[in-house]
């Protein structure tokens, strides 16, 4: 659990500068029950924004504290008759769980659940939150349990004592448990509660500390604690892993999860008041769609950025659109002009430009935010005269977000538009990415056709096509075909075959290919019988100067984002280099594995 006066440090009034509230608006040291929800809401919204491996590793940790719950209760059972003697140190793993602001599972039915009730994370987001944190909870109970079965840190005694404490709880009727397990989830919701609603460390202290001890005392049953019991049951008693779990564990998860949503976050919920998100941080907040807060990213977003300029998108199914990212509105300027070149081959062209801006914490003061706003819209202005050259039609909007390259996905989705074209570099939102979900674009099918370019003053004069049989073939053709009819470009198709023995079948498909595209006679076609691929493109693209290259079986951008693009001509030409990838229904496992078809530049060693 994180700490609830994140980002106090420098405060305005009686709000921190995240907008926070420091201390009572009416009271000083008490804060209402609004205030209270606001402080959740903030905290819920910097971890739910958290990395997999920060959660992950924070959960680690809190399940490795909860052994030291089991060892000390076990250890101080065999030394004393007395429960309540034996109870006594029992919460002192849920101590440093909260104090020191670990995660664990069923304080996550509190902040979380909470954001999404508001519609501000959707129910994927808050499952994707609470799995990695479960997993951690269990990874690190289910270490603790390893150690203290073969480690030597209990005495014969305690080992007694602690399985006979793995066998009541197993041997307690499911519906016991789940009922024990629901007022000991109503406990532990209960102390977030307070936590937040705390203003110094000694008083949550106290909290946690006499509320955990209502567990042991209570006969009641918490679920990270109850795996950890399982575990080491398993591997020093006498139970089977279906017994342990399925009779044990899942009970006391459920019930722990059940009291926790709806005996403590969904009654203290409906006690705020509609003044409940009165902070700066959600200030005019457009709140997830039905189909979003439902879906997720499988439908538009799974989490509302921290600023989003755009409006809603009633999309003409007429029109042509062309989505164009951008980092720095000052240097893709180029960019919105190859977008622009695009959509004008189209009747009704669209381009929209979004410029997304990262922010490294997941929360930002509204002043802030009203400022980077400001000057995004000036910035964006500056585009407009882009263009005027062109018969379309132009729009802009800025995202301010934590989660950069995902934005791209959540606005193709929320926007449908036809084509994606973003720039490709060190300064763009591929380095950030590695820190958000790199698998986003394999698990969810990509939402329109994507066109990455490297930048290299993005001459369209002389254009080469390396094709081959496949739909990225057919996108890059498209591409070249517009800006043919639009620019006046030259373009040069091009095919490689293994050797001279092909070349009759060579030259055969590059018509049929070329024919099939709309490409006249007039354009000119290379055949190439060499069977190096690699070396035939960089050969002709010392006459070009724009390279378009079609995507592999296992994904373009999936290769962008992890650094395993091995197009090793895109870096060795001087011509700017554009990658195509259009939507396939390629399963996970063809995407990740697949070797059936390489796109032409790609060598034998990808």
């Amino acid at each position: 659990m994180s700490n609830p006066d994140r980002g106090s440090a420098e405060s305005h009034g009686d709000r921190s500068e995240s907008g926070v509230p420091t201390s009572g608006e009416v009271v000083p040291d008490r804060f209402s029950s609004d205030e209270v929800f606001q402080r959740i809401v903030a905290d819920a919204d910097h971890e739910i924004t958290s990395d997999a491996r920060e959660l992950f590793f924070s959960a680690l940790a809190g399940g490795l504290a909860i052994t030291i719950t089991f060892l000390l209760y076990a250890s101080m059972s065999a030394q004393t008759d007395s429960s309540v003697v034996a109870s006594l140190l029992y919460p002192l793993g849920f101590v440093y769980i909260i104090i020191g602001g670990y995660q664990l599972y069923t304080e996550n039915t509190l902040p979380p659940v909470a954001l999404t009730l508001e519609r501000l994370a959707s129910i994927p987001a808050l499952l994707r939150h609470w799995l990695i944190v479960l997993a951690g909870n269990f990874a690190g109970g289910g270490i603790g349990a390893i150690v203290l079965a073969f480690g030597g840190v209990l005495d014969p005694d305690a080992m007694v004592v602690a399985v006979d404490i793995a066998e009541k709880g197993v041997a307690t009727p499911p519906a016991a448990l789940f009922f024990k397990a629901v007022f000991a989830g109503l406990i532990v919701a209960g102390v977030v509660w307070m936590n937040f609603a705390a203003r110094d460390t000694i008083s949550r202290l106290v909290i946690v500390y006499l509320a955990f001890l209502a567990i042991p005392l209570g006969n009641l049953y918490h679920s990270v604690v109850s795996f950890t019991e399982v575990v080491f049951l398993l591997l020093v008693g006498d139970v089977s892993l279906a017994a342990g779990l399925g009779g044990f564990v899942v009970p006391v998860l459920v019930g722990n999860t059940v009291g926790g949503v709806v005996l403590v976050t969904i009654v203290n919920y409906y006690q705020t008041s509609e003044r409940r998100l009165e902070i700066d941080r959600f200030e005019q907040m457009r709140r997830l769609s039905s189909r979003e807060w439902i879906l997720g990213s499988l439908a538009g977003r799974s989490y509302v950025p921290i600023a989003d300029t755009v409006e809603d998108i009633v999309r003409d199914p007429d029109s042509y659109r062309v989505l164009v990212p951008i980092a720095n509105p000052r240097t893709e300027s180029q960019l919105i002009d190859l977008g622009c070149r695009l959509a004008a081959g189209e009747e009704q062209g669209v381009v929209h430009a979004v410029h997304i801006v990262q922010t490294p914490d997941g929360l930002t003061d509204s002043q802030r935010v009203r400022q980077i706003n400001r000057e995004s819209e000036r910035l964006l202005a500056d585009l407009d005269h882009v263009a005027e050259g062109y018969d379309v039609a132009f729009e802009s909007s800025t995202i301010v977000s934590s989660r950069s390259f995902e934005e791209v996905f959540d606005r193709a989705r929320r926007t449908r538009p036809d084509l994606v074209v973003m720039g490709w570099g060190e300064d763009r939102f591929w380095k950030s990415a590695r820190a958000e979900r790199p698998l986003d674009e394999l698990t969810n099918k990509l939402p329109c056709d994507f066109l990455v370019v490297k930048d290299r003053g993005l001459d369209c004069s002389k254009i080469l096509l390396p094709v081959a049989r496949g739909a990225d073939s057919e996108l890059g053709g498209e591409v070249a075909r517009t800006l043919q009819a639009v620019a006046g470009a030259e373009v040069e198709l091009l095919h490689v075959v293994d050797d001279e023995a092909e070349r009759d079948i060579g030259e055969s498909f590059l018509d049929a290919w070329a024919d099939e595209q709309g490409f006249g006679a007039d354009v000119r076609r290379t055949l190439d019988t060499s069977g190096d691929v690699e070396a035939a493109i960089e050969e002709r693209a010392t006459e070009s100067t724009m390279l378009i290259l079609g995507a592999t079986d296992r994904g373009l951008l999936f290769r962008l984002v992890t650094d395993s693009l091995h197009f090793s001509v895109a870096h060795h030409v001087d011509a700017s280099v554009l990658l195509a990838e259009r939507p396939s229904d390629r399963s996970l496992r063809d995407r990740l594995f697949s070797r059936g078809r390489r796109s032409e530049g790609e060598t034998e060693a990808d």
